[in-house]
């Protein structure tokens, strides 16, 4: 049996976290300013937003003594997601390529987003934040048996959808601003991503697991995520990066499978 680093947890949300620190909440508020800054594309819903990543990912597999090792994935694609959701999507990886059937036109959730379905949430952040919240407090909170918590959750949804598809200026912008008010937010200074970049990043820390988000010191632009392990563990040992998902290039196409203009 083989456990994907995420279900992890120790059978709690933990305690209630401080307020996030203030670097981080000036870094946060920096990108979003870049963010913003950024021109709006045009897209077609016919079209395809192109997300490629390079990275690894950690599982546990039992072994036929009943003890757990882990081992690493990768985790490297490149992702074609249908703009409004009407055509099916196509991801390649190392293990091959798979077409993930169409969500449907104008629909997209938070955990399956299509750009469409991004343009379509608030660019306020304290209305973004309220709505993601909705969501894994629904999912994560009390009486859920989740062992992760509401803050948790809502800083990897947000961590989730800004590496899956890169989403309108407006609601980046608010998402960042959004992340800015999680408790439990810390700044760091230097850290490497998935692909060797140098870069910043803000962090939170849960179970022993710190998720980070890196950003480009002089663009600000996200750069990857990544997962680093605090204290030893049978996934690893303190300092290990156990998860590690950089972007390398995003673009737009006409049809799935297709390299995107320069």
């Amino acid at each position: 049996m083989a456990v994907t680093l995420g279900g992890r947890g120790s059978g709690g949300p933990g305690p209630v976290a401080a307020p996030p620190e203030p670097a981080a909440v000036r870094l946060l508020d920096r990108v979003a300013v870049a963010a913003r800054a950024l021109p709006a594309p045009t897209l077609r819903d016919d079209q395809f937003v192109y997300t490629r990543t390079t990275g690894h990912s950690t599982a546990l597999t039992e072994t036929a003594s009943g003890a757990m090792e882990a081992s690493r994935t990768d985790e490297s694609a490149e992702r074609w997601i249908s703009v409004d959701g009407s055509a099916d999507s196509l991801v390649r990886t190392a293990r091959g390529t798979a077409v993930e059937p169409a969500y449907g036109k104008g629909t997209g959730t938070l955990g399956g987003p299509t750009y469409r379905f991004l343009e379509s949430l608030p660019t306020d952040p304290g209305e973004l934040l309220k709505l993601i919240y909705a969501d894994t407090r629904r999912n994560h909170g009390p009486g859920s048996g989740s062992t992760t918590g509401p803050d948790q959750e809502a800083f990897v949804a947000m961590g989730d959808l800004l590496r899956t598809m890169e989403a309108p200026p407006g609601v980046s912008a608010a998402l960042y601003r959004a992340a800015a008010r999680i408790p439990g937010v810390v700044f760091l200074p230097e850290v490497r991503d998935g692909a060797g970049r140098s870069g910043v990043a803000v962090a939170r820390v849960h179970d022993g697991e710190r998720t980070e988000w890196i950003f480009d010191k002089d663009s600000l632009r996200l750069l990857g995520e990544r997962t680093v392990l605090l204290e030893d563990s049978a996934w690893g040992k303190a300092g290990d990066t156990v998860t590690s998902v950089a972007v390398i290039g995003r673009g737009v196409t006409d049809r799935a499978g297709q390299a995107p203009r320069p």
